[in-house]
């Protein structure tokens, strides 16, 4: 039996900037950003946008009837949770009116977690093949205005139904894993704003990817030709381009140009939104899907899952036969295109508005958003919720 991604969707707030205008209100040649770090836009979260209400209107379009008879395990995987003890798989539960018989977690190791809580649901479904299981990942990451990490920002969700049979990929059992001790980003409790030393995660970026494919080639005898693309987590694009030249430096350089065309493809999600931590790796294999040529079943797509920390895995999926007939590029080009551009200054608006911590009455107004799930209150500390 086969268990992986039977559909998937994502969603990104309604709003975004340039970052050529980031990089003229900071003083930045635009080409350390366009080029240098291969991103162009950056999706801006307004107050009524947190990490459930991005997640529900991620998962919310995949979700018949039938799926939520089916569905009995919930798992959000986040960095950037709305509450320290209950997860917010539950408030997901509840929006999206799955079944009672379910079980709702939450699931956080930096960027890493989505992989993490996709291959639990794989594993669950594998047990249980009647059932399905839906994975959401969702994040708003924030560094702050005027750091060096601001042009590295993002938010947005991405949604999977995994199932028996599935009608895109096979998430295959063959993951290979590291993890080790280290600070290079990481975000206490008491701050809303990440810590990252860059170069440092860099540096542990690629350690981990050449741990995870040393022992992925020498544990499955596997070649790099065997696959058809690479998908990386992506902090920001050009990362990516950094990890691929690593797996690659010992190929012939006609060898090479297929697996960067596949790259440019998988990146073009994720230049236009940002770093959304957890779901980075998945927005990738998105775009790749709706964007790359030539793919066909029985494709194998290489995974590098990073979460800094850290840990490190390298796993395969498997196309399958008829899973162009699952993809979404034109209501996906729609979201982005969709989007309202924010002048900086509107952009560190509502990069500083925030939510009140005292239990009082807090009645958030939409953004755009009116159509959508959105956070609509605070009240006695808790988050409610409309569509």
């Amino acid at each position: 039996m086969q268990v992986g991604i039977d559909r998937f969707n994502f969603y990104v707030p309604k709003y975004y900037i340039d970052l050529k205008d980031l990089a003229k209100a900071r003083g930045e040649d635009p080409n350390k950003y366009l080029i240098g770090l291969g991103q162009e836009e950056q999706a801006v979260p307004p107050l009524s946008q947190d990490t459930i209400s991005l997640a529900l209107n991620a998962a919310y379009p995949l979700i018949t009837e039938e799926d939520r008879q089916a569905i009995d395990l919930v798992i959000l995987a986040t960095e950037t949770s709305v509450d320290q003890s209950k997860a917010g798989a539950i408030l997901l539960h509840d929006g999206l009116n799955i079944q009672a018989k379910a079980r709702c977690i939450e699931m956080k190791e930096a960027c890493y977690s989505g992989t993490f809580a996709l291959r639990t649901a794989v594993e669950h479904v594998t047990l249980h093949p009647n059932s399905k299981a839906l994975v959401v990942c969702s994040d708003i990451a924030r560094y702050g205005l005027k750091t060096s990490g601001e042009v590295t920002q993002g938010a947005g969700a991405v949604a999977m139904i995994i199932a028996a049979q599935p009608s895109i990929a096979v998430v295959k059992d063959d993951a290979t894993y590291y993890s080790v001790n280290v600070n290079d980003f990481w975000r206490p409790n008491y701050t809303r704003n990440a810590c990252v030393d860059g170069h440092y995660s860099n540096d542990r970026y690629l350690k981990a990817l050449e741990e995870t494919w040393t022992d992925y080639r020498k544990t499955h005898s596997r070649d790099l030709k065997e696959f058809k693309a690479f998908c990386f987590h992506l902090p920001y694009t050009k990362m990516g381009k950094k990890g691929l030249n690593q797996l690659t430096k010992d190929m012939a350089e006609e060898d090479k140009a297929t697996y960067y065309e596949y790259y440019e493809a998988s990146c073009l999600y994720n230049k236009r939104v940002g770093n959304i931590y957890t779901g980075s790796l998945y927005l990738s294999f998105f775009s790749l899907l709706e964007n790359g040529k030539n793919l066909k079943a029985q494709d194998k797509i290489g995974m590098y899952s990073y979460g800094s920390g850290a840990v490190g895995e390298f796993y395969s999926l498997e196309l399958v036969e008829g899973f162009e007939n699952y993809l979404q590029p034109t209501a996906h080009a729609n979201l982005l295109n969709g989007r309202q551009k924010l002048s900086i200054a509107e952009y560190e608006n509502f990069f500083e508005e925030g939510l009140v911590e005292d239990g009082s009455l807090q009645n958030i107004p939409p953004h755009r958003d009116e159509d959508f799930f959105r956070l609509d209150k605070l009240e006695g500390h808790c988050r409610y919720y409309r569509k």
